[in-house]
């Protein structure tokens, strides 16, 4: 990993915003209140969308990173990632294997893979992996087919693993999490936290983002 990816995954990358349509907000509305909040890191995720919507979106999205000088991380769809202009990619367990997508993209995009356990993120960062995204935290109704929850105990076990076997590949919490969990996530060795629900069901998203963004600092200095 190049210096400059090591920082952006240090600063932007320990507070991730992963995109959600709602009633209320549209994908892009939801990752415009974010990036006003402060969020400098955005995942586009639309699981139920073909790849010209992705596209139409991620367009119009990648506008915002850049006016925002933020982070686009793109979910799943690899074979999207240049023509987006993507900052990189995020796999989960059953989409191509990281070191496939390290081949193909090459070394100055960056690429994180989903784990819900010890062995899943080892695995991982054998492959090459910048980060991982390991969760679910507690029960999320923003995902389907939601692997065991993790809580305090799991996050804990798994930072004690990679601590173990020398691994220094940030670790990323995701999955249900509140700014009433965050602090006691990150006490345990995690490196930083994903969210989406949270904000997006905030009467006041962007002041959410803004509270979120304070306890981060907060806890990083």
């Amino acid at each position: 990993m190049t210096f400059q990816m090591n920082e952006v995954i240090k600063y932007r990358g320990r507070l991730q915003f992963i995109t959600h349509q709602t009633e209320r907000h549209s994908t892009l509305e939801g990752a415009e209140m974010a990036l006003e909040g402060g969020c400098r890191w955005i995942q586009l995720r639309m699981k139920d969308a073909d790849g010209e919507e992705i596209l139409k979106v991620g367009r119009e999205l990648r506008r915002m990173c850049n006016h925002y000088n933020a982070t686009l991380i793109v979910d799943d769809h690899v074979e999207l990632v240049k023509e987006l202009k993507a900052d990189g990619v995020h796999l989960g367990l059953t989409d191509m294997p990281i070191r496939e997508a390290r081949q193909l993209l090459g070394e100055e995009v960056l690429i994180g893979g989903t784990a819900n356990t010890a062995e899943q993120a080892l695995g991982h960062c054998r492959q090459g992996a910048d980060y991982i995204g390991c969760g679910p935290f507690r029960f999320t109704q923003t995902k389907k087919n939601l692997a065991p929850t993790l809580g305090i105990n799991g996050y804990e076990e798994i930072t004690n693993r990679l601590n173990e076997e020398l691994v220094r590949v940030p670790i990323v919490a995701i999955g249900g999490i509140t700014i009433d969990d965050i602090s006691d996530i990150m006490a345990v060795g995690v490196s930083g936290i994903a969210i989406s629900g949270t904000v997006l069901q905030a009467s006041d998203p962007v002041s959410e983002m803004q509270k979120i963004v304070r306890l981060i600092n907060k806890i990083n200095n």
